[in-house]
């Protein structure tokens, strides 16, 4: 099998904010130990969603299996849209300016 690296934009504020979410997720489970840590977690979860490869090929790239790779991706995405605003929360009508040409 061949690994290539993936360059992704992505913040240090980002990555620290959702790698404390998938802390706090591990702390509340009791989970003593997993295969990634929450960083590792993070990056797994960005590849996949930035990159649309097959979970095979992530967890490849991870050293993790496919079953592993699809759990941690469900998992983070779940926990990220916990904390997204509802749909009622949003503004009833856009900004003026969105509309303009």
């Amino acid at each position: 099998m061949l690994f290539y690296g993936a360059a992704l934009p992505l913040s240090h504020q980002t990555l620290t904010f959702v790698s404390d979410l998938i802390r706090a997720h591990r702390k509340r489970l009791g989970s003593v130990w997993r295969r990634l840590n929450p960083g590792q977690q993070v990056l797994l979860v960005l590849v996949y969603l930035r990159k649309g490869e097959p979970f095979a090929e992530v967890g490849a790239g991870f050293a993790v299996s496919t079953a592993t790779c699809w759990r941690y991706v469900n998992e983070t995405v779940e926990l990220r849209a916990q904390r997204a605003p509802k749909l009622r929360a949003a503004p009833r009508r856009p900004p003026a300016r969105a509309w303009t040409t």
